[in-house]
């Protein structure tokens, strides 16, 4: 009798205690599994039969098994000539997928499958429940009359009958555990028992599963598009393939198409997303940032982002991504994203047990006002090999490498590189407990450049032509922990010193095309190479000192690090002002991390002026509270001084505030806010006074089991071509159990 698949609560007119599973024990044996499909296996505390009119009655905890359809009953009534079973009291029925069907009385086939049923519940494996005043099956299709579905728990923590937040009440409901679909006439969603939502035609994919069908409607408003409904439609192609279609429909600005395709296959996945509309635009250049309306046009705008990957074999694989927009506004304007710069990509790799091979590209749309697209590089190919191996003669570790990059400027500098390199480490313990790291370095390159006069900071332009370098360095790192108990607990002091060698090299006559950010912090304070790519190497003998601490309670951890470094030669730095490193000796940089339980997680970063220990790098990063409130606070101040042309260097200060409060079982409020504190004695340009607002936002939000219901109000404070600043308000609804 009832397979099923669906979720479905009370009658429209039940009592949440009738959404529950009766308690009737059945203490009898199960019944025995039958040979064929043709038996019954049956078993009861009594049972009559007439031979005359050939009806089985069975009563006392009667089960009945048959094709994996399981029947309990307090009495049974099998009439043999008609196959007609009629079930009484406290009756369930379990199909082979584990569903459980609940009524006061059953009038089913012997087959236990098709028939009729009073008051029925059905509880499903996949979560949520049916509940009917009758219902009845046919050909495997259910029919319920007066019938409500729910996802949501009908038990409160206690143990005891609730109503279900939501619900979908209809004058009938149609199962299909073929298509795995219900579908709804003259139906009502409920919302914490009050009307919220009509449906006269109505249907959604069981549990889980998925099916095809509409999903829940996303609502928002904001200064751009004014009021927007986005109605996604659920396409479910096969187990492995589906595809979403989205309208955006606005009531200040033409329509928007959105559809996601997404494919599971046996060697990777990939994934499709795109967006179209025909709106007009502030037109934007690459050399100027300033618009106004009287710049508009009208024009097809759209975005598409695509990547996969794919596993050839367990060493080599293959991926890729394309990531591109009509216009540099269009993903601020319909509020996709906020960054400012998308990468396209390509690329094979191949991950041995000792070696490493990849080749890829990329390419790069800027989106950033006043950037030029004709001076972004587009890198092809990028290959780099690595085999590590250990040393034979002198023991360590030995690692080959060897690279190749070429970068491609539509209206800026080519430039191709070729290295090839060899690594050696080897770490060793001595006798007091030092623990000591040895390593050296070599490696040659070959570069090629042109147009090097349309690169705008000259030291990164390099000479133009063939160039070549020879790059040499070795290294002594000892660090001396001394751990012992202390506190309660266990507590790691460990100083360390490190002495780098290196002759001078050659720098500014080569371009400079990956290593332009550089700037001291403790990540890179132990580094061979402080500069972040190839095309700089520090080539400066010097000393790094330090010191690391730690202590471990067992509710508390404390972690922390500091260090310098001195030039030891007189020859003059590449490293530019403002990054710590351009003097002999080096400005202070540490990093400290404390962490109590999972309610307190502090980390400071900072760098210390040499001279007079201003300080020139302020970072600090906390959260406070639980998973379910909690408050977060970021804040970075940047005054390095550096040179304003520089990539990445500019002086800021910023505050990010955020938080959650659950005042509620269910019930929390939410927000955080980005505050740009920027002003003349960080960035002597800058014309802001020091409190910018840069974006806010504030919600409400319930979520329990099965609903999820917020509403968020944020605004932007900075206009972006025709992405305006302004107010914008959400509405988020989901339903959990009801489709994907």
């Amino acid at each position: 009798m009832l397979l099923g698949g669906v979720a479905l609560a009370a009658c429209p007119q039940a009592l949440a205690q009738e959404l529950n599973e009766p308690q009737s024990p059945i203490s009898a044996p199960d019944a025995p599994v039958p040979d064929n499909e043709d038996q019954i296996g049956f078993a009861a505390d009594a049972l009559e039969y007439n031979s005359e009119t050939e009806i089985v009655t069975a009563s006392g905890n009667v089960q009945l098994l048959r094709e994996n359809n399981r029947l309990r009953a307090d009495k049974v009534v099998w009439d043999r000539n008609s196959g007609r079973v009629e079930a009484q009291g406290n009756v369930s029925v379990t199909d082979p997928d584990g569903n459980v069907a609940y009524g006061d009385r059953f009038d089913v086939t012997d087959t236990l499958k098709d028939g009729a049923v009073d008051n029925m519940l059905l509880v499903l494996q996949s979560g949520g429940r049916l509940a009917a005043v009758k219902g009845t099956r046919a050909n495997g299709v259910y029919t319920l009359e007066r019938a409500a579905y729910t996802g949501c728990a009908v038990e409160d923590s206690e143990g005891c009958p609730k109503e279900p937040t939501w619900q979908i009440k209809a004058v009938r409901v149609t199962y299909d555990p073929t298509r795995e679909r219900v579908s709804y006439r003259d139906a009502t969603i409920e919302l914490f028992g009050l009307p919220l939502i009509p449906l006269p035609g109505f249907s959604h994919p069981v549990g889980d599963n998925g099916g095809s069908g509409l999903l829940v409607p996303n609502l928002r408003y904001d200064r751009n598009n004014g009021f927007e409904v986005a109605l996604p439609y659920y396409f479910k192609m096969a187990p492995n393939r589906d595809l979403t279609i989205t309208p955006h429909v606005y009531t200040d600005t033409l329509p928007m198409l959105e559809a996601n395709f997404r494919h599971l296959y046996d060697r990777g996945a990939y994934q499709i997303t795109g967006y179209v509309t025909h709106g007009s635009r502030v037109a934007t250049s690459d050399s100027s940032a300033g618009t106004t309306s009287a710049d508009s046009e009208k024009d097809v705008r759209g975005y598409l982002d695509a990547s996969g990957a794919m596993q050839l074999s367990p060493e080599w694989s293959l991926d890729g991504s394309i990531r591109v927009a009509s216009d540099r506004t269009f993903l601020r304007r319909y509020d996709i994203s906020r960054e400012d710069r998308l990468r396209s990509t390509i690329g094979a790799q191949r991950i041995g047990e000792n070696s490493y091979f990849s080749i890829r590209g990329w390419a790069v749309q800027t989106l950033r006002q006043g950037d030029s697209q004709g001076q972004t590089p587009i890198a092809l190919p990028v290959i780099d090999y690595r085999l590590r191996m250990k040393d034979p003669w002198l023991g360590g570790t030995l690692q080959l490498q060897a690279n190749t990059l070429a970068i491609t400027r539509t209206a800026g500098q080519d430039t191709q590189r070729a290295f090839a390199g060899a690594e050696w480490n080897l770490r060793t313990l001595t006798g007091l407990g030092q623990e000591v790291t040895f390593t050296g370095y070599l490696r040659g390159d070959v570069y090629h450049s042109s147009d090097n006069a349309l690169t705008s900071v000259a030291s990164y332009a390099g000479d133009p032509g063939w160039q070549a370098r020879g790059i040499a360095a070795a290294a002594v790192d000892m660090r001396w922990p001394f751990v012992g108990e202390a506190f309660g607990g266990v507590q790691r002091i460990a100083p360390r010193v490190q002495i780098v060698a290196s002759p001078h090299i050659a720098n500014l006559s080569l371009p400079n095309e990956d290593a332009r950010a550089v700037d001291l912090e403790d990540s890179n304070l132990f580094a061979l190479n402080r500069f972040a790519g190839y095309d700089r190497f520090e080539d400066s003998s010097r000393i790094t000192y330090g010191l690391e601490y730690g202590l471990d309670l067992p509710n508390f951890s404390l972690s922390a690090i500091i260090g310098q470094s001195y030039r030891l030669d007189r020859q003059e730095s590449i490293l530019p002002d403002g990054t710590g490193l351009s003097d002999r000796t080096s400005d202070i940089v540490g990093r400290t991390t404390v962490r109590y339980k999972n309610f307190v997680s502090l980390i400071h970063r900072y760098r210390l002026d040499k001279d007079n220990l201003a300080v020139r790098r302020n970072e600090i990063d906390a959260t406070v509270g639980s998973k379910k409130t909690y408050a977060m606070v970021g804040y970075l101040r940047l005054n390095r001084n550096a040179q304003a042309a520089l990539e990445d260097l500019q002086d800021r200060e910023e505050l990010r505030l955020g938080g959650r409060v659950q005042f509620a079982r269910f019930w929390s409020v939410f927000g955080s806010t980005v505050i740009d504190l920027t002003d003349a004695k960080e960035d002597p340009v800058s014309v802001s006074d020091g409190y910018e607002p840069v974006r806010h936002r504030l919600g409400i939000a319930y979520e329990d089991d099965c609903l999820t219901l917020g509403f968020t109000w944020r605004r932007d404070y900075q206009t972006n071509g025709d992405a305006r600043k302004g107010n914008g308000f959400q509405l988020r609804l989901a339903f959990r159990n009801i489709g994907i």
